[in-house]
């Protein structure tokens, strides 16, 4: 007899398939970006070597990379790419690291409602001042503060999703056939 989930458990399944799809997509778009960013900085040495001064060239380049790697963290959390110290991590079982994994989200998630609270106020000062950069080029701020905030809180949806899927697994109940091994990759 097989057990059927519960409306509760359907629910945060879907939540869990649609976070990972939005980052999954958002992610593939953002990379393009460092592509963006390659060809402003061709463009400022081709510029330079002909010697025309082109005075946005390493702003919107930094821009371009903060988008870059802020719409491109969850997708890069989903895919489990970032850093980290595998000391005994890689070493313990599926369920050990899915609880341990669940406590440390715990901090990520409060440290992310920070920023998108910073983020938020920021982008509508930006917003409401008209704040410009203060550089010879003087862009706008406002529109790369609004990216940067949407980027931290696809973070933390997916960092919701990712703990999400942990507790599954320290249940024993994991959403994906892949984390259901203990040898599977975290």
């Amino acid at each position: 007899m097989s057990h059927r989930p519960g409306p509760l458990w359907r629910a945060v399944r879907g939540f869990v398939h649609g976070v990972d799809a939005i980052n999954a997509f958002v992610g593939r778009i953002a990379m393009w970006l460092f592509v963006l960013m390659l060809a402003v900085l061709i463009w400022g040495i081709v510029t330079q070597a002909v010697h025309v001064r082109a005075y946005w060239v390493i702003e919107m380049a930094q821009f371009t990379m903060a988008a870059y790697y802020l719409l491109g963290a969850g997708w890069t959390m989903q895919r489990g790419a970032h850093v980290r110290m595998d000391v005994f991590y890689a070493r313990w079982p599926t369920r050990t690291r899915s609880t341990v994994d669940s406590l440390t989200s715990v901090f990520v998630i409060v440290y992310l409602v920070m920023l998108i609270v910073g983020g938020w106020e920021s982008s509508a000062y930006a917003l409401e001042t008209g704040q410009r950069s203060r550089t010879l080029w003087r862009p706008y701020m406002a529109p790369i503060k609004i990216i940067m905030t949407t980027g931290m809180a696809l973070m933390l949806l997916q960092c919701l999703s990712e703990l999400c899927k942990d507790i599954a697994r320290a249940l024993g109940k994991p959403f994906d056939e892949r984390a259901t091994g203990e040898g599977a990759a975290p």
